[in-house]
């Protein structure tokens, strides 16, 4: 609840200065006297930006059930010992990282995990075939901790919101360019909006919304050196966790659902590095290493 409280704060500060922006450039004044609604938009935008990524945290269980295939274990009555194993474990972790158990999934696929969920003490962890083959039960427990960690870091909350603030600017600072460009630069004197209006607006989105992933992306990377630490904080001990992303480093990592692609353990190589969702290994290891 503080983590919301301060990150709303924050964008709210965010806004005033956008305000006292437009203000002294005199902008606000000329977008109103042609007819531009600047509180109205802004609500709009925030009702776009905000609308979509909230629905999507709402609907990240059932979907990263159903995208994935995932088989959520009963934890009353599982089918085998690895099972049974990684049930005791999840819970385990939970209880030392005080929020409720989760759900237990294993799905089909090369190495990678996830969590997800839109409440902490209702989540979603699951891991892939190819990550329990290929790793020690000592590994799979560190990887296991990195994700109860994000849950209890509310990492999928904080995200969904970062992601909304960026949505709506990316909405609202469009359609503000496309109002200067259609009414100072083009000289549109009309009361209807034209053809320059709907072409900056949608350029404009493409070009927000590409700096827009870039900051989602940031923070993105700096939650899993987050996740890290608290993994190693839940297994009392750095060097599973090493060991896991030493083990990670070797293996080609599992697709993910680009939803929650950012959610896995491992993302995709050969982004660029301001666009990766993840860190390098070699730097999320270094990172252990200095605690």
């Amino acid at each position: 609840m503080k983590r919301i409280a301060l990150f709303l704060i924050t964008n709210i500060a965010v806004l005033a200065v956008l305000s006292i922006v437009l203000s002294i450039t005199g902008a606000d004044q000329f977008l109103t006297h042609e007819g531009l609604d600047i509180p109205t938009l802004l609500v709009f935008s925030a009702i776009i930006g905000f609308g979509g990524a909230i629905i999507s945290l709402l609907m990240s269980k059932p979907m990263a059930k159903m995208s994935t295939g995932a088989k959520v274990i009963n934890p009353q009555a599982p089918a085998n010992a690895r099972e049974r194993w990684l049930v005791q474990t999840v819970q385990q972790l939970a209880e030392r990282a005080h929020i409720g158990m989760p759900e237990v999934a294993i799905y089909e696929g090369a190495p990678n995990a996830f969590a997800t969920g839109a409440f902490k003490n209702s989540a979603l962890v699951a891991v892939s075939t190819g990550l329990l083959q290929s790793m020690t039960e000592e590994e799979v427990a560190a990887v296991l901790g990195h994700e109860v960690a994000h849950v209890a870091n509310g990492d999928m909350v904080t995200l969904t919101l970062i992601q909304g603030v960026v949505n709506t600017f990316v909405v609202f600072l469009a359609r503000i360019v496309g109002y200067i460009v259609d009414k100072a630069i083009l000289k549109n004197d009309r009361d209807s909006l034209g053809p320059g209006y709907y072409v900056s607006v949608i350029v404009c989105q493409i070009v927000f919304g590409i700096l827009a992933s870039v900051i989602v992306a940031w923070f993105s990377r700096q939650r899993e050196f987050r996740a890290d630490e608290g993994s190693a904080r839940l297994m009392q001990s750095r060097e599973p966790m090493i060991k896991a992303l030493a083990r990670l480093g070797g293996l080609t990592p599992g697709e993910l659902p680009q939803s929650f692609e950012a959610s896995g353990i491992s993302g995709k190589r050969g982004l660029g590095a301001f666009f990766a969702t993840h860190p390098p290994i070699e730097e999320r290891i270094e990172a252990l290493q200095k605690l």
